[in-house]
């Protein structure tokens, strides 16, 4: 199933996509926690506002250097374990919303990525349980004032800003994702191409990794690291990130000096 969250002007909602990525069915209630019933209510994508398919309630938890490449071209190896970091839930934002750059920062850099959500509560599971946890897969860019990251010497705040973690344009329910093509566009152009089967640590190994350091909640959300190519965008620049199997999800840069 494709899940998305939208509004036609009013509260927030939910419904199933279909294939082609047109058509919604609006459904009751939040998924995550009530059974899925079809309300009777169609739409297209085209007449309703996506939003951000899940808002966590708890966290968003980042994993960085975890293609090898990446880790090459940002200056150092790959960590031994997973590299985990914490991302406020006001980072979140949606399809076609701007990411706004802080007056804070001078350099501002895209990354693509595949986000997980989690769908039960979970606490010290091991890898080989991981899939019962996983509700589904999303876009994600996680957002990083690279400068702000290199100074402070750790990296809240160069990727909590608000606005630096966009998530969708859906979540999809059904899929492998042990090896999808990610592949990331700055005004249309590739910059990053590559696949999950490409990830030093995989996406069991990640969910049971944080497991043992966080309780995981519905609606948590795991950034699984990206490829190589990150690189920095300019204010009026365009960011899509695309995943095999799931989706596109675009966002424009803009600065508020």
């Amino acid at each position: 199933m494709r899940i998305a969250r939208y509004t036609d002007g009013g509260d927030p909602t939910y419904g199933l996509v279909d294939g082609a990525g047109e058509k919604i069915a609006q459904i009751s209630g939040d998924p995550l926690y009530t059974k899925i019933e079809l309300t009777g209510v169609t739409t297209t994508v085209e007449e309703v506002r996506l939003l951000a398919p899940v808002i966590p309630r708890s966290k968003v938890i980042g994993i960085g250097k975890n293609y090898a490449e990446h880790a090459r071209e940002m200056g150092g190896e790959a960590p031994a374990q997973p590299l985990m970091f914490l991302v406020p839930n006001t980072a979140v934002i949606g399809p076609d919303d701007p990411v706004v750059m802080p007056p804070a920062s001078e350099r501002v850099d895209y990354e693509g990525e595949l986000a997980v959500v989690i769908g039960r509560l979970c606490k010290d599971i091991e890898p080989d349980e991981a899939a019962k946890v996983i509700y589904g897969y999303t876009c994600g860019n996680d957002v990083t004032a690279r400068d702000l990251q290199k100074s402070d010497g750790q990296w809240s705040r160069a990727k909590g800003f608000d606005t630096f973690c966009p998530l969708g344009p859906w979540i999809e329910t059904d899929l492998d994702a042990s090896d999808l093509r990610v592949v990331t566009r700055l005004d249309g152009e590739v910059v990053q191409d590559g696949t999950t089967a490409d990830m030093i640590h995989d996406i069991p190994t990640l969910i049971s990794y944080a497991s043992k350091a966080f309780t995981l909640l519905p609606g948590d959300v795991i950034l699984t690291g990206t490829p190589e190519g990150v690189g920095p965008v300019q204010p009026g620049q365009r960011v899509e990130v695309e995943i095999e199997g799931v989706g596109t999800l675009g966002n424009p840069f803009v600065r508020h000096d």
